[in-house]
């Protein structure tokens, strides 16, 4: 019955992300939808490393504009065709994530986090000064529209709104199968005790590794789509904002659940569209509210709601558990008929 459940919920999300477009004739609010598919993709890259595997990426923002500032270059200032470049800059971001992963993962828990916040802002500010390359504070402008594909055209924004939903259904799919697989449980594994992990005999760095390169690589993927959508960037998309935007997604939502990055994307995205008089304290009513969060409810509202259903659930039993006992008194209580006295 709980399964039957959550198959209805995820398909009348499904159902609801499909027509979206179609119970709206507001472009902006598409516009918005579709920059939350985008988010939730790199939120999903986060969650992999922080959530399931429990090492803590700040340089996640600068992962996400080597994805965008790659596809950008390539195909402004190369001509390249724009998907052989999506896939380049795929590859160029999951590279440069395994030689920093090298590097990072050698460090633990608040060094680790330490580490990759410096190595965020190194790549921040690369972008930034390097105007030969990046142009710098002017900006990347001119990034095309993603290429036909056959007779299929994105070039409204429409057609890019589907084109980013199909590729976060993908995303998660992918991701789903890997959280419920042999590695996810070794990854999760490493999260509860790192020590305990290597005894029965895994190879942790090399998990940490490929944990670490699959979560760039989900980063620069919603970086690249990203720069596709809006076809202009800036070094603020590397700036470490970004990452702790990501983060509070990711908190809010649940950490280390599967559709947390969900939940929470789609709630801080929309609040904040709702709140955009207060933009300058913004922080000021998020930060006590994710404190406050944190606190009380460490796994996010999807954590939270699975919690109360868990102690439902427990609840249940006992009750059951308790009538089934008083039935069984009941029963022992009465004389058995052959022990019963007879008269006459």
């Amino acid at each position: 019955m709980k399964i039957l459940k959550r198959q209805y919920i995820i398909l009348a999300m499904l159902l609801f992300a499909i027509f979206f477009p179609l119970l709206t004739q507001n472009e902006y609010l598409v516009h918005v939808m579709t920059l939350s598919f985008i988010w939730m993709i790199g939120v999903y890259g986060l969650n992999l490393l922080a959530g399931y595997t429990g090492y803590l990426s700040l340089a996640h923002a600068g992962f996400f504009a080597i994805g965008a500032y790659s596809l950008g270059l390539l195909t402004v200032k190369t001509q390249m065709n724009f998907w052989a470049a999506f896939v380049l800059a795929l590859v160029i971001t999951s590279v440069i994530g395994f030689l920093v992963g090298l590097i990072a993962l050698r460090t633990k828990e608040h060094f680790f986090a330490i580490y990759t916040l410096c190595v965020g802002y190194i790549i921040y500010l690369v972008i930034d000064k390097w105007d030969s390359l990046t142009e710098g504070v002017r900006g990347l402008i001119g990034i095309p529209a993603p290429g036909n594909i056959g007779p299929i055209s994105f070039q409204t924004p429409l057609s890019q709104y589907y084109l980013v939903l199909s590729i976060l259904l993908l995303s998660v799919l992918v991701m789903y199968r890997i959280i419920h697989s042999l590695t996810g449980r070794t990854y999760i594994a490493i999260r509860n005790s790192e020590e305990l992990a290597q005894t029965i005999g895994i190879s942790t760095i090399k998990n940490k590794l490929a944990a670490f390169v699959l979560s760039t690589f989900f980063a620069g993927l919603s970086g690249a789509l990203y720069a596709s959508f809006i076809r202009f960037i800036g070094p603020d998309i590397g700036h470490t904002v970004i990452t702790f935007d990501l983060l509070t997604y990711l908190l809010v939502g649940g950490i280390g659940t599967l559709s947390g990055p969900i939940v929470g994307t789609v709630l801080v995205v929309w609040i904040s569209q709702q709140l955009q008089f207060l933009q300058d304290y913004r922080m000021l009513i998020f930060g006590p509210v994710l404190t406050l969060l944190v606190i009380f409810y460490p796994r996010g509202i999807v954590g939270a709601i699975a919690s109360w259903n868990n102690k439902r659930a427990g609840r249940t039993k006992q009750l059951a558990l308790k009538d089934t006992q008083k039935d069984d008194r009941f029963a022992s209580s009465e004389i058995a008929p052959e022990n019963q006295v007879k008269e006459g």
